[in-house]
């Protein structure tokens, strides 16, 4: 076999490629969660509603995962190094913007750009670090990458708390900068050429700016009902658009020759399956983080920094969940462990249905949480592995990109709908939205043994869905 011409540069210092491009990835994931814990604060400055509030979170995870699959098609396309250092360059820049930000319109503005930014850069690092790494070498690369999603959240709430005290909320963007400008400097002289006999694709542009468009329409439509409730017409509008927009995106990809999703693949169990429980886990852990956040600073006055410190370990628990979850997905499979982790995450969360403004959240909302998010953790393995587990090698690389935008886009929904409970139905608005959290998740425990397949998942033989 010839040698690939790609590598020699690399090969020597894969390791140092890893580590910056994991670096990368972890400001993604941290961005995530950083600015929960800061809302308050950025509320207060920028003289936020609880509509801009919420955008403050959606805006960065909707066009991180409506954008994530045009972002692979890029790297495709153009190569996985330049949409990485564009990505970077982009969010590096956007980061400055937020940190600046004087008003609500920029700061918005500015964690949209975040957004594409991370769509850009996470499959192309993805992509880099497959093709770096090979036979045994691959499995240890993987499993750094996938660390640092667990550990990117966890980091992100004491972080955010930690900064928002200190030098103040506009630190959790700037942190960014100094990283970004460090690895742009580095990455250039590491990483592989692109090759230049890369066969050019079509892009399905059309197809990204529907999907993502549909759900922003769909989540404005949610965030307005805590306003003009469900049968106003700023509700219904918005919801009808997002559904035509979803009808166009189906419509657009049937007709493309390289579209940016097969929809065969949504007929496929197994993704289905694995796309809704990644899906509806996210949407419950990051609304745990938002509702947690303003809970703790609005009704139990604690600062950023101790509110940062509280939700560690719950942090923490999701990646023990998650290592336990993989553990236990050989032994006990699938659906026992979806199943288990659904009905912790529902007992975890159902004391906080009946949580008082008096509870003291050390001995109430902690410990609660922390068990919600143990279950969820093991929610995260069973999600990927069952949508690439039980699927044939050769779809594994697409059934990976739609679990990841389920991944963003649940954060996305999750947050809009607790939003509009919690900061939309007066005082006992964070009862209701927990409540909500209980019910969800018990729902997903009672019907997750029928929605996965029977089966052990077995290795795809790729490197997709860690994320």
């Amino acid at each position: 076999m010839a040698p690939d011409t790609t590598l020699p540069d690399v090969r020597p210092h894969r390791w140092k490629v890893l580590a910056l491009i994991c670096a990368a990835q972890f400001m993604l994931i941290l961005d995530v969660t950083v600015v929960n814990v800061a809302l308050p604060a950025v509320a207060a400055d920028l003289e936020l509603g609880r509509t801009a509030l919420t955008w403050v979170v959606t805006a960065y995870t909707l066009c991180f995962g409506g954008l994530m699959l045009l972002g692979g098609r890029l790297a495709d396309a153009l190569g996985a190094r330049r949409v990485l250092l564009a990505g970077l360059a982009l969010f590096t820049t956007a980061s400055l913007v937020c940190g600046l930000a004087p008003n609500a319109a920029v700061l918005l503005s500015g964690r949209a750009a975040q957004g594409i930014g991370a769509a850009l850069l996470s499959p192309a690092a993805l992509a880099l670090v497959t093709t770096t790494f090979h036979g045994p070498e691959r499995a240890r690369a993987l499993g750094v990458w996938a660390a640092v999603g667990g550990t990117g959240s966890a980091v992100g709430v004491l972080l955010g708390g930690a900064l928002t005290a200190g030098p103040g909320w506009p630190w959790i963007f700037y942190v960014n900068v100094p990283t970004g400008l460090a690895l742009l400097a580095a990455l250039p002289r590491l990483l592989p050429r692109d090759t230049t006999a890369r066969a050019r694709r079509d892009l399905d542009v059309p197809g990204a700016l529907l999907v993502t468009t549909a759900t922003g329409a769909l989540v404005y439509g949610v965030v307005r009902t805590g306003d003009d409730g469900w049968t106003s017409a700023g509700t219904l509008l918005p919801l009808l658009g997002a559904g035509a927009l979803y009808a166009a995106f189906a419509a657009t990809e049937r007709g493309s020759r390289t579209p940016l999703m097969d929809l065969r693949m949504l007929t496929r169990r197994p993704v289905v399956a694995g796309s809704l429980l990644m899906l509806v886990a996210t949407a419950l852990l990051i609304s745990f983080f938002f509702l947690g956040s303003l809970r703790l600073q609005r009704v139990d006055g604690l600062d950023a920094l101790r509110t940062g410190l509280l939700f560690l370990p719950v942090a923490l628990t999701t990646a023990i969940g998650a290592h336990l979850g993989s553990r236990l997905i050989t032994t006990a499979g699938p659906r026992a462990c979806a199943a288990g982790g659904m009905a912790l995450a529902a007992a975890g969360c159902l004391p906080l249905a009946f949580l008082s403004p008096a509870a003291d959240p050390w001995t109430t909302l902690l410990p609660s949480l922390a068990t919600a998010a143990l279950g969820l953790g093991a929610v995260f393995v069973t999600a990927t592995t069952t949508a690439l587990g039980l699927i044939p090698a050769h779809e594994a690389g697409l059934a990976s990109g739609i679990v990841n935008t389920c991944h963003e886009l649940g954060g996305t929904l999750g947050v809009a709908l607790a939003s509009t409970l919690a900061l939309g139905t007066g005082a006992a608005g964070f009862t209701t939205a927990f409540t909500l959290c209980a019910l969800t998740a018990a729902a997903t425990a009672l019907t997750a043994p029928a929605l996965i397949p029977h089966g052990r998942p077995h290795p795809t033989g790729g490197a997709h869905g860690v994320h």
